[in-house]
C-alpha cells in the first residue's frame, strides 16, 4: 500500500473513531418512515458525511460510510457478514485487499508463467470492523498451512484474535486487555464468524434492512469508544459497563438521570435520547 493511501485510510479511521455506536437514530427512522427501507435510504444518503449523521450508528451504517469512503479513494473493500451462534448475517465489516501486494504476486505469477486463477496466497488483506469499535485496520492471517492460521492484536481495552480455519472463513475473538505477564484481563471469546468472499451490495443492503426487525431494537443500545484513554463505554437495557485495561464495571443508572448521563457519556443530544426512548416506551 503506497504510504499516502495508507495515512488517508488511517485518518479515515480516526475519524470514524469518534462516532458512537447507537440504535436510537435507527429507531426515530424507522418510526418516522414505516418501513426498513424507507429509513435505511435515509440513512444511506448521508453515509458520505459523518457530520450529517444525527449522532451514531450501527454496525451497517458505520460500515457502510467506510466502505463508500474507501471506494473513493479508488480501493476495492468487499463488504462480509458475521454469524453468531444460530443468528445469521446479525453483523457486518468489511475486509480491503492491499492492491499493490496483489498486483505484485499477479506480476510474479505471470513471470512464472502461471495462471491468474492460482490462490493468492501472498496478497495481504486486512479486516475492518467499525460496528464492534475496532478502528485499527487489522492484517488478516493465512490458515496453515500457507500462514499461522491466527494473529493476536493487544488492543486496549480488548484484545483481538483474528482465526483462519480455512480459506474460506475467519473468525473474530475478542478478550480482555493483556497484562504486564502476558496474561488477559477476561478470557477470550468468539464473537463472529465470517465467510470471507463477501457479499454484494445488494444483499448487503437486504440484510441491512431486515435489522431494523431485530430484537436489539426494542431497547436503546449505546457503544463508544475512548481510544486515547482505552476506555470504552457500553449502555443496554438501562446498565452501563465502563471497560478499560484492569477489567469491567458495570452501574445501573436510575430512569430519572437516564437522558442527561447518556448524552454525556456518549455525545449524543438530550432531545434525540429523550425521542428515542419516547418510541421505546410506546
Amino acid at each position: 500500500m503506497e504510504p499516502a493511501t495508507w495515512q488517508k485510510i488511517l485518518d479515515l479511521c480516526n475519524r470514524l473513531s469518534h462516532v458512537t455506536y447507537e440504535n436510537l437514530t435507527k429507531i426515530i427512522r424507522l418510526e418516522s418512515t414505516g418501513s426498513a427501507t424507507a429509513a435505511r435510504n435515509l440513512d444511506d444518503s448521508d453515509q458520505n458525511d459523518i457530520d450529517t449523521w444525527m449522532g451514531g450508528g450501527t454496525c451497517f451504517s458505520m460500515t457502510w460510510h467506510l466502505y463508500q469512503s474507501l471506494r473513493d479513494m479508488g480501493l476495492e473493500p468487499r463488504l462480509v457478514m458475521g454469524h453468531k451462534r444460530k443468528e445469521r448475517n446479525i453483523h457486518c465489516a468489511l475486509i480491503l485487499p492491499d492492491v499493490d501486494s496483489i498486483a505484485s504476486t499477479r506480476l510474479q505469477n505471470d513471470i512464472q508463467g502461471a495462471a491468474i486463477t492460482v490462490p493468492n496466497f501472498s496478497a495481504k488483506e486486512f479486516l475492518f470492523d467499525p460496528g464492534y469499535l475496532i478502528f485499527d485496520p487489522l492484517p488478516i492471517p493465512l490458515p496453515q498451512p500457507f500462514g499461522a492460521g491466527e494473529a493476536l492484536f493487544p488492543l486496549v481495552p480488548n484484545s483481538v484474535r483474528l482465526v483462519r480455519p480455512d480459506m474460506d472463513s475467519m473468525e473474530l475473538w475478542t478478550g480482555g486487555a493483556i497484562r504486564g505477564d502476558g496474561s488477559l484481563s477476561s478470557p477470550m471469546k468468539l464473537r463472529f464468524e465470517y465467510p470471507v468472499a463477501g457479499v454484494s451490495v445488494e444483499e448487503f443492503k437486504q440484510h441491512w434492512s431486515e435489522s431494523f426487525y431485530r430484537e436489539m431494537m426494542t431497547y436503546p443500545v449505546l457503544n463508544r469508544l475512548d481510544r486515547e484513554r482505552g476506555v470504552q463505554y457500553y449502555y443496554q437495557k438501562g446498565n452501563l459497563v465502563t471497560r478499560d485495561a484492569s477489567g469491567s464495571r458495570i452501574e445501573r443508572i436510575a430512569e430519572p438521570d437516564r437522558v442527561g448521563k447518556l448524552s454525556e457519556i456518549f455525545g449524543l443530544s438530550p432531545d434525540l435520547i429523550e425521542k428515542a426512548l419516547g418510541i421505546l416506551n410506546k
